[in-house]
């Protein structure tokens, strides 16, 4: 094989991958070869100092201002066959590179294989079709109404792509329990984790799993077997189980009719009254239910219904009486026709 048909399949195969460093090195001998090519020819001007550059990256992308050019005969042979032939080249390997490096981007968040860095967000575990996207429109809807707007991800095994690009961040992983799958979704700095799989067994290893990860977030799980839910908060007291309640909303409508709207409506952000809740602040005075019911209807339109002390919902307390008394950390719950982001607490204790 002869030297040149080497260099030609060594030129292509470090061409064709079109590498940063292969454009580096490509764009530095075309910068040096021009300036003594021009050096040679006399071209004073056009090689003094900044102007070189200037001169080479307009006359290189084809722009042309006309300010500077070539004066010698063999300047302007120089430029029409060197340098304007080879700047077009390198310029086109550019653009190129630049391209491909967005789609691959593109491509690597639509199919979830991209390491996100995220703190603080609300991590969606698990793939249900339809019952997830109306979680996630759901979701989107009550962050629209929060002043930090956390970011949400959606962590799945589903061989299925980023159903929302550019709205919600989108993770694919092989287990749910693997240390090096989920640190992709952030999971030890997740806010909120929520988990909603169609098989029962994979909600309650993953739910293990988050617990040992992340103890500190607001964990939820869903569960189609009721049975799970105290096998789970055994081990794991502080996360919240949400059973399926469709059978007990169907008998409660069944002795009082509207019972079934009613719950609907009070989930429901799209319009109409809503329930929402809110910690109160470490800094706040105790607060008594009799001026607290009052003052959040004068001053807010919502009613109170009930709270949990210390923010444990399992202690929670509903329709407390009238001469008890809410402390700071305790989670108070309320219905309004939407979220209430900026409340003055000292009001709501007074006559």
């Amino acid at each position: 094989m002869s030297p040149w048909i080497k260099l030609r399949k060594i030129m292509l195969q470090y061409f064709a991958e079109s590498r940063w460093y292969t454009i580096l090195g490509a764009t530095a001998f075309y910068a040096v070869s021009s300036y003594w090519l021009l050096f040679a020819a006399g071209e004073v001007d056009l090689i003094a100092d900044v102007d070189f550059l200037y001169w080479l990256a307009v006359t290189a992308s084809t722009v042309g201002y006309g300010d500077l050019s070539p004066v010698t005969s063999a300047g302007k042979l120089i430029v029409a066959l060197y340098v304007i032939p080879l700047g077009l080249s390198i310029f086109a390997m550019v653009i190129g590179r630049i391209a491909a490096w967005v789609s691959q981007q593109w491509k690597k968040g639509l199919l979830g294989m991209n390491n996100l860095h995220l703190d603080k967000h609300i991590l969606v575990i698990g793939w249900n079709g339809q019952r997830t996207m109306l979680l996630l429109d759901l979701l989107l809807r009550e962050r629209d109404a929060m002043p930090d707007r956390p970011d949400i991800v959606l962590c799945v095994k589903a061989d299925i792509t980023n159903p929302l690009p550019g709205v919600i961040e989108f993770v694919k992983v092989d287990s749910f329990n693997k240390d090096e799958d989920m640190d992709r979704a952030c999971i030890a700095n997740a806010r909120t984790i929520l988990i909603d799989n169609p098989q029962d067994d994979i909600t309650m290893t993953t739910a293990l799993y988050c617990a040992k990860r992340n103890p500190d977030a607001h964990q939820v799980a869903y569960f189609e077997d009721e049975s799970l839910v105290g096998l789970l908060q055994d081990h794991c007291p502080k996360v919240e189980c949400t059973p399926s309640v469709a059978v007990e909303m169907l008998a409660k409508a069944a002795f009082d009719p509207g019972s079934s709207m009613l719950h609907h409506d009070l989930l429901s952000v799209d319009e109409g009254q809503a329930q929402f809740s809110v910690k109160i602040p470490d800094d706040s005075a105790t607060i008594s239910v009799a001026k607290l019911f009052v003052n959040l209807k004068r001053k807010h339109n919502a009613i109170f219904i009930g709270y949990a002390p210390n923010s444990q919902v399992k202690e929670m307390v509903v329709n407390p009486p009238l001469e008890a008394t809410l402390n700071a950390g305790d989670t108070l719950f309320y219905i309004a026709e939407r979220r209430i982001n900026a409340i003055n607490w000292s009001s709501l204790d007074a006559d």
